[in-house]
């Protein structure tokens, strides 16, 4: 596994009027917990002048319905090592297989028009970003089980019978990280909004914390 490039810390744009406190929110959690599904939540709930998603890069395949520049941004894989060639990521690591990285520029851009910058980033990325940005809120999403956890991932029907079994170890491996986060919340069965109402509310709060001020990405 890799981390990302060095985060030399360039100097913010000036900041437009917006939030309070623009931060840097990471929404994590194993594979299947249903953080598209949050994330597609949260956007429903009008806070389009507050928040602004950053679009993940990602070497993978796209999958049924997914959208380019918006489910994900697909790349190829040269087109990814260039990406972290130019220190234009600030993560990148290769999951089951496939590269993932978050555009730090997608997070610049936020922040300087005073927007939360919010990240849909796997655990690994999640402390890559930690390290170089300690000031970051990290949420960690978890399964109300772990049988419902492996429901998900079966009904996805995307994965062979081989990457099915990986994904449930290293999910297993993931939750126990769950005490590395600022939040843990429980993505309860069919209430996604109230997962989705739990994070804003976390976020209100933290929005009031000066501690998290960010000045550089």
């Amino acid at each position: 596994m890799s981390g990302a490039g060095s985060g030399k810390g360039r100097p913010s744009r000036p900041r437009k009027p917006g939030v309070m406190n623009p931060m840097l929110v990471i929404i994590s959690g194993p594979s299947g917990v249903g953080k598209d599904t949050i994330i597609a939540a949260m956007k429903e709930r009008d806070h389009r002048r507050e928040y602004h998603y950053v679009v993940t890069c990602t070497t993978r395949e796209r999958r049924p319905g997914e959208i380019d520049g918006i489910s994900y941004r697909f790349v190829s894989q040269k087109e990814f090592q260039d990406l972290r060639d130019a220190d234009e990521l600030l993560e990148a690591n290769e999951v089951h297989g496939n590269w993932y990285g978050t555009p730090r520029d997608g997070v610049r851009q936020a922040l300087s028009s005073g927007q939360h910058a919010i990240l849909k980033i796997d655990v690994q990325g999640a402390e890559v970003v930690k390290s170089q940005v300690p000031t970051a809120l990290l949420v960690f999403v978890v399964p109300p089980s772990m049988e419902t956890l492996v429901e998900h991932l079966k009904a996805r029907r995307t994965e062979s019978a081989e990457q099915l079994e990986i994904r449930q170890r290293n999910a297993a491996i993931e939750l126990a990280r769950k005490d590395e986060y600022d939040y843990v919340v429980v993505n309860e069965e069919g209430h996604v909004d109230m997962t989705a109402e739990r994070i804003e509310e976390i976020i209100a709060r933290e929005e009031q914390n000066s501690a998290r001020r960010l000045d550089t990405i």
